[in-house]
Parts: structure tokens; C-alpha cells; sequence
């Protein structure tokens, strides 16, 4: 977008210059001035034009976006096709619906006996058990068995049986997923169990797709992961608080509950909408309660503003699962959480 620069001429603005009108002195200002402003011109006219990129790709089941502006269309477009390509990877790292990904192998052989893992999934299992401990078991990525019983794994759920539901739970709990860093092996120390990339995948990749642009020159982009993890790099033309991000209503939800503003922030959101069934005229989400063995029940959406996507995507389901006064007390000073309440009596806001 070329600039032009306008300079404007007043015969009523007597202070400019002093002295007679015409006299060689207010002549030679006048050139310096001329010369001046054709020079801003040309400078304007040379600058290269601002480019917007947008591009996407399914990985995980999941789409990812990336959003970037830049000057260099071929450098641009070469860092959106690297950070894509970065998703697509992690696709074979991380995926439980591929049979030959590592994390498929982790939940085929680990209870075996110690298994030998990749740095990667090592340092990200690492910190899946450190969430899990933080939150009091809310998070835990061994909850495999209770998504595929309550039939949330390729699904939109059914309501099973009690002995179901028990025999999921003797295969639950991040307890018993043993890692030994100096062997940098896995071991589940009972049979039946498998590891759930859901509550953690998206927000890896994405932090990961960020630091491909970042290794790629970019210094802003929005990159979002199905649009409930998201991270915003820099700011965009004409928004200097940051990337303008709405939270939907979770009741209605062609309207917005709240916007953020992204600047080297991330925002993930955790809602009972996405995924659901009704059974018994009750309404039973994907988002687990993995010490209950059940749909977690009394919150509608929880959406976490944190410096990584990791954080924000992993902490949203604790809180969601744990509840508004768990959440005040938990969240650390440089996270936002912004919690709905199943209540319509009490309106979504901010935690203080």
C-alpha cells in the first residue's frame, strides 16, 4: 500500500518566514521546501506494500490457520507452508487416530514394559504428569479409556452403563504412567491404559507453528488451531493493543460474550458446546472428570489468556472441571480467565 505525502501552502501563515514576500530568502525556503516534499513523495512511493497471508491445513483432526503480514509474498508464503508443514509432523507424532504414529505406539506398548521414546514425546509427557499434579488429577492424560466409553473418541458420545464406566476407571490415572528421564522411557504400570492428546495437542502445535514463523522472520501472524487455540504474534496494522479475538456466547452463539486483544498471547477456550449429548434430560459433555469417571457438570466454557498455547489449552480444562472458586484461588497472575458458570442467573466475566 503506497503512502503520499501532501504539504500545504498558506499565504496567511506570516510567522513561517520572515521577511518580504518576494525576497530571495522566502524563494529559497519555498525550494527547500518543494524539493523536500518530493523527496517524502518518492520515499512513500518506494515503500514496499504491506502484504496480507492466509493459509490452512487439517492435521489432528483439526484445522490449522495461519495469518501473517509481510513484505516478501515468496518469504511469507515459504514460512506459512514451513509452519503447516510443522502441524503435519506433529499429526504423525501426536495423533491416537494413527495406528503407526509414536503416541499410537505409547498406548500399544508401554504397559509392556518400558519403552523407549523420542526427546519430544518424552518432554511433553513430562509435562502433561506436571499438569497433571497441579490440578489435582482434573487433567490427566491418561483419560483415553473414559473418552472412548463415554464414546467421545470419534464420536459425540453416548451415556454407558455403570460397569463400563468402572472397568474405564481401573485404566485411568497418571499415577500409574511412570517416566524415567535418564532412560527417556514410558511405562504403564497397568494394562488397558492409553494416553489422550486431547486437552494438550492443539496447543502444542500451534506454539510450535509459532516458533517456525518466528525461526522463518515473521513478526505477525495469528495462528489458530480450530479456532479454540489460538496465538496472536505482534499486532496488526491498525491494532496496536494486539489481534482482536472474540469469545463467543456459549448460549448463543452468533454473538460475542467477550474480545481480547492478542500481543504475544495466547487464547484457548474449553466448552461444553463443542461436543455434547443429551440423555435422561441431561446434558453430558466431552470435557472429563477423570476422578468421577464422568462428564464434568456446572461450567459452560472457560477461556485462558497465557503467554504459551500449551498453558492456556491445557489449564482451560482444570478449571473448567474443577470450578470458578478452584480457578480464582489456581490461575497464575499472568493468566485471564474469563468463566462461564452453568447459570443463567450469573453472567460470564472475568476471574479477578
Amino acid at each position: 500500500m503506497s503512502k503520499t505525502a501532501s504539504i500545504f501552502f498558506s499565504g496567511g501563515q506570516k510567522n513561517l518566514v520572515s521577511g518580504p514576500k518576494n525576497s530571495p530568502k522566502v524563494k529559497q525556503t519555498v525550494l527547500v521546501l518543494l524539493v523536500l516534499a518530493v523527496l517524502a513523495g518518492n520515499a512513500a512511493a518506494n515503500q514496499p506494500e504491506l502484504l496480507r497471508l492466509k493459509k490452512s491445513a487439517d492435521a489432528m483432526g483439526s484445522t490449522y490457520t495461519v495469518e501473517l503480514y509481510g513484505y516478501d509474498r515468496v518469504k511469507m508464503e515459504a514460512a506459512a507452508d514451513a509452519a503447516l508443514d510443522e502441524a503435519r509432523r506433529l499429526d504423525e507424532l501426536l495423533s491416537n487416530y494413527q495406528p503407526e504414529s509414536e503416541w499410537s505406539q505409547v498406548n500399544r506398548h508401554a504397559a509392556e514394559g518400558p519403552m523407549r521414546i523420542s526427546p519430544e514425546l518424552f518432554q511433553l509427557f513430562s509435562a502433561c504428569l506436571e499438569y497433571s499434579r497441579q490440578s489435582e488429577g482434573a487433567f490427566d492424560i491418561t483419560v483415553g479409556p473414559l473418552m472412548k466409553v463415554w464414546g467421545f473418541y470419534k464420536g459425540t458420545g453416548h451415556l454407558p452403563h455403570r460397569a463400563e464406566v468402572a472397568a474405564a476407571m481401573a485404566r485411568v490415572g497418571y499415577r500409574h504412567m511412570h517416566l524415567d528421564a535418564r532412560a527417556g522411557t514410558v511405562w504403564f504400570d497397568r494394562t488397558g491404559m492409553e494416553v489422550d492428546p486431547g486437552g494438550i495437542g492443539k496447543g502444542y502445535a500451534v506454539d510450535r507453528m509459532v516458533d517456525v514463523l518466528k525461526q522463518n522472520g515473521v513478526t505477525t501472524a495469528l495462528v489458530a488451531g480450530s479456532a479454540s487455540s489460538i496465538y496472536g504474534m505482534g499486532a496488526p496494522p491498525g491494532q496496536p493493543q494486539g489481534w482482536a479475538v472474540e469469545i463467543r456466547d456459549p448460549w448463543n452463539h452468533s454473538k460475542r460474550a467477550a474480545e481480547v486483544f492478542l500481543k504475544d498471547m495466547s487464547l484457548s477456550t474449553s466448552g461444553s458446546y463443542e461436543k455434547f449429548f443429551r440423555a435422561e434430560g441431561r446434558t453430558y459433555a466431552h470435557i472429563m472428570d477423570p476422578r468421577t469417571g464422568s462428564p464434568a457438570q456446572g461450567t459452560v466454557s472457560v477461556s485462558v489468556v497465557a503467554p504459551r498455547t500449551i498453558d492456556s489449552e491445557a489449564w482451560a480444562k482444570p478449571y473448567f472441571v474443577n470450578g470458578r472458586q478452584w480457578a480464582v484461588r489456581h490461575k497464575p497472575r499472568d493468566f485471564r480467565v474469563y468463566f462461564c458458570q452453568d447459570r443463567t442467573d450469573q453472567p460470564c466475566a472475568w476471574l479477578p
